[in-house]
């Protein structure tokens, strides 16, 4: 067998260029140690950066593996993160190291809300896929999923004090749910369109909603009293629910059920906003005394909730004034009394405006001490800008306090290029180009520019050279940042430059259907002491189309021109003279390269295919599909036959143009990837797409196996497959319920499984092989050796089959455990049945074993209850597990009263309190300590 042609691995090194990605929110984070307001998490991609605002720098970075964070969420404490991404999972990041132990998986598509509860030991998450699901943080697990929506769901709230989710969806509708019963029992149908965003206001109280027009609407909840409704007749309750206002509107009609027994729910009226278009976010601050809202323009509204004793203050100086009026009018002491009536224009005040310095994606509002707000934006051009307002101020104006720019292009980088030292990178988008530095990532120069198509480093790295789409040529110097000169190159686009093989001078082809040939020269300077460099024009060559992509063969023989009638035209570079035309393309020729032996050039279209022309004849080699889009990009790796491309379908893939293979995708750019750049040494490629970030992927000591390429793609398939099935059904529980099961099948649940069954069916082979061994033991009359354990228990330290089974289950991660038990054939659930026994007997893992003991119970009910063989199994599993449970019960009792005795000794001899009470009498003490201070300062 012949040697096989060996490729090397190129894997993803770093993202750089993204501030903030515009799927998922921005919100304000606690660091150890730092300040509240300092630190913003904003998505980058498939990662989430941690912003010390005030320095411009990353402090953190929470890292995911492959798909886009479409949404994020604090705890309540402060130390955890969780990150909902793109293909329905979450995650849970910790502030204090970045790394993740918990994730959930349950979601069929990208994750659109996540909230905790107060506590933060539940989290509900809602997605595109209109299901929301409520998780247990503490346990690991998913609790229930609940149906209903018929759209995308856009807010998720937890009440506080009740046990009750609010959420809303861009079906219209707002459903409360009961998560004791894990019912929807009240859905609210006052919006004639999506409703985008919801707030809970005065101590939940008042619900506001923002739907797809101007009207921000409000709704007062009523709490019902369970003891006054049992005696109230169901009528009555009816008549007094529907007894609202006659004249209402029929948008404003709420469903005012009879199962209505936990709240009531009715228009309290609209706060107008300024913006016509629909709400795109909407927040408040942690105490729900500021709500801001926004569209998609560049102003954030922002509306102060007036507490109620200010609300009645208010009220009543209305009130004297009405009765003063009305006195003054009426010049009579029987006139009747005025009444003033309360609405929401006293409740909810506009508090200012804000004006951001572009579009507003998504906000995020922190108050901190003395009455400051602190309001971070993520803007749509890949910029977060924090604004400071002081309530206490009776003019409250937000002021800007920073903006992270430095990171990252406002707009696409459409072109990037390598220094020959393999050390800087060169990005240019429509307004700036940055310089950066490849080992560091960080921003060397940044320089304002037209809207840049093309560019080149200049050689001898001093300056670069870029092509704009007004069809100028820009000269910028490195060293000092500035705009050397600007020549006028060409009277349409300028789309494509070429550094000549003998560095000489450069060629330009535009869409004025010309090629121009330019030498680089040095001249005096007028203002300065020494020469710069400039370019000198020499030659145009004239064409029937526009030019889009032009290329020098690396021996300066020919020269490459991509033309708008689908063909590629070689030229003599000496003569001009026409040589060869490839024509075979169905549309426009977007990209094409040349190799360094100028033996091959490589041709990429917008018909979604490369192909592979001999330069000597001009003979199509090959044709391959290449991308499932437009091809935007392709080029050679220095010194070899394989090269890169660069797709509108968000790939970059490797080829060889001598076998025609595909070698290798990578994978990591979210849109379309508009220009790559391959380094002079092959060790690097950079990469710039459309979802603002910049990649770069390293050439590894890795081999590639093709073979082993394709198999995973496969897997990686049918894993997209799975992931897109429908959620597993419990046997014996209806299809189509409110509430279903929250976790879904996996490629990981799915090999959990298969793990478990090795494990039960190692252990029957080796329950066999003890009986075996018993029986010819019995048989000889003596004791024969035991037989040899199998490999895999003598790797675990000699453990025994049990024991190995038990290990097998506690590894099972706990929010997939259940599907993973799901997946189980029954034929193995007797055996597992036998071994709980074992283990709730001896005290092994009694709560692991009791919820999957339960769970089994529960879905293989039907089975197990019919099967003669199992009942003394179960009759021995419930004595044993209610007499454990009993023991860690009274062991659990034990311990809180020891600690509750402890928390009481320490109270009584050190004279504080603890927990809530504490913090309710420290905040008591020192606001007595300031009136006593401001007192003996009034006295003084």
């Amino acid at each position: 067998m012949g040697l096989t042609k060996q490729y090397l691995r190129y894997a993803a090194s770093a993202v750089f260029g993204v501030i903030g990605s515009q799927k998922a929110n921005v919100a304000f984070v606690t660091m150890r140690g730092g300040e509240r307001g300092r630190f913003v998490a904003v998505a980058a991609c498939e990662h989430v950066f941690i912003w010390d605002v005030r320095k411009a720098e990353k402090v953190l970075i929470l890292k995911g593996n492959k798909h886009e964070v479409t949404y994020l969420c604090p705890s309540p404490d402060g130390i955890h993160v969780a990150v909902g991404y793109e293909d329905g999972a979450v995650r849970i990041f910790s502030l204090l190291n970045g790394e993740s132990n918990v994730s959930f998986n349950g979601h069929k598509s990208a994750v659109t809300v996540i909230r905790y509860d107060t506590l933060g030991s539940r989290l509900v998450t809602g997605s595109k896929d209109t299901d929301v699901i409520v998780w247990d943080v503490i346990n690991e697990c998913g609790l229930y999923r609940l149906k209903g929506h018929k759209d995308a769901v856009t807010q998720a709230l937890f009440l506080k004090d009740k046990n009750l989710l609010v959420t809303s969806s861009k079906d219209s509708f707002v459903k409360w749910w009961d998560l004791d019963t894990q019912h929807c029992f009240k859905t609210m149908l006052g919006h004639r369109s999506e409703v985008w965003g919801m707030a809970l206001l005065n101590q939940e109280s008042r619900l506001i909603t923002g739907s797809a027009d101007s009207e921000l609407r409000a709704w007062d909840i009523n709490y019902l009293e369970e003891g006054r409704e049992a005696g109230e007749p169901k009528e009555k309750k009816g008549k007094s629910l529907l007894d609202d206002d006659d004249d209402d509107d029929e948008e404003e009609v709420v469903d005012e059920s009879p199962e209505e027994r936990i709240l009531s729910c009715k228009k309290a009226g609209s706060l107008l906003r300024e913006a016509r278009d629909r709400v795109v976010s909407m927040t408040t601050d942690a105490k729900a005394k500021v709500l801001a809202c926004h569209g998609s323009d560049t102003v954030l509204e922002v509306f102060s909730v007036l507490p109620e004793d200010e609300v009645e203050r208010v009220m009543a100086k209305k009130l004297k004034r009405a009765k003063k009026k009305a006195r003054d009018a009426q010049h009579a002491e029987d006139a009747p009394e005025p009444v003033v009536e309360r609405n929401l224009a006293n409740e909810i005040v506009r508090l200012t405006n804000i004006k951001a310095s572009a579009n507003i994606r998504w906000v995020d509002c922190l108050m901190c001490a003395g009455g400051e707000l602190k309001i971070a934006m993520l803007l749509q051009n890949n910029t977060v800008e924090t604004y400071s307002l002081k309530m206490t101020d009776k003019n409250p104006t937000g002021t800007k306090t920073s903006r992270l720019t430095l990171g990252g292009h406002r707009t696409d980088a459409r072109t990037l290029a390598f220094s020959s030292d393999n050390i800087a990178i060169l990005s240019a988008s429509g307004d700036t180009v940055k310089v950066w530095n490849r080992s560091t990532l960080q921003v060397i120069r940044t320089m304002a520019c037209e809207y840049a198509l093309c560019s080149l480093f200049v050689p001898g790295d001093r300056q670069i050279i870029l092509g704009t789409k007004c069809g100028k040529i820009q000269i910028f110097d490195l060293a000092s940042g500035t705009l050397m000169e600007t020549v006028d190159a060409h009277n349409g686009a300028l789309w494509s430059l070429c550094l000549s093989p003998d560095q000489r001078g450069i060629v330009t082809g535009g869409t004025d259907k010309r090629v121009k040939f330019w030498e680089f020269e040095l001249i005096m300077d007028k203002d300065a002491a020494q020469k710069r460099l400039t370019v000198k024009h020499m030659r145009t060559l004239q064409l029937d189309e526009d030019v889009l992509c032009v290329k020098y063969s690396p021996d300066q023989r020919l020269l490459a021109v991509s033309l708008l009638d689908c063909t590629v035209k070689v030229f003599y570079t000496d003569t001009l003279k026409f040589f060869l035309s490839l024509y075979g393309h169905k549309l426009p020729v977007l990209c094409l390269d040349i190799s360094h032996d100028s033996a091959l050039i490589a041709t990429g279209s917008a018909d979604r295919n490369v192909k592979i022309w001999g330069l000597d004849f001009g003979d199509c080699h090959r044709s391959m599909f290449a991308h499932d889009d437009s091809v935007m990009f392709l080029q050679f790796v220095p010194k070899t036959h394989l090269f890169f491309t660069a797709g509108k379908d968000k790939k970059i893939k490797q080829w060889d143009a001598d076998k025609f293979e595909h070698i290798q995708t990578l994978e990591g750019h979210h849109r379309e990837v508009w220009c790559l750049a391959i380094s002079p040494n092959g060790d690097h490629i950079v990469s710039s797409s459309h979802d603002k970030s910049l990649r770069l992927w390293e050439r590894t000591r890795e081999p590639i196996i093709l073979e082993e390429e394709r198999e995973m793609e496969r897997e990686a398939e049918f894993e997209e497959g799975m992931a897109k099935g429908d959620e597993p059904v419990v046997p014996g529980e209806i299809k189509d319920a409110e509430a279903a099961p929250a976790a879904k099948k996996t490629i990981e649940t799915v090999k959990a499984a298969e793990r478990v069954m090795e494990a039960l069916e190692l252990f029957r082979s080796e329950s066999r092989k003890m009986e075996e061994h018993q029986i010819a033991c019995q048989s000889a009359g003596k004791q024969l050796p035991p037989p040899k354990a199998n490999p895999i228990l003598v790797a675990f330290g000699n453990v025994s089959p049990s024991r190995y089974v038990l290990d097998v289950i506690k590894k099972v991660r706990s929010s997939e455990l259940e599907v993973s038990l799901l997946v189980l054939p029954f034929p193995y659930i007797p055996d597992l049945l036998s071994l709980f026994n074992c283990y709730v007997q001896d005290g092994l893992e009694v709560e692991l074993v009791c919820r999957c003991l339960f769970f089994l119970l529960r879905i293989h009910f039907g089975q197990i209850s019919s099967n003669q063989m199992l009942l003394t199994v179960i009759d021995e599993l419930r004595i044993n597990t209610i007499s454990k449970v009993r023991e860690i019960r009274d062991v659990l009792g034990f311990n809180s009263a020891g600690l509750q005795f402890l928390q009481r000794e320490v109270e009584s001899k050190e004279e504080v309190m603890f927990f809530a009470d504490a913090t309710g009498l420290l905040k008591e003490k020192r606001r007595k300590r300031k009136k006593r201070e401001r007192a003996i300062l009034t006295i003084a």
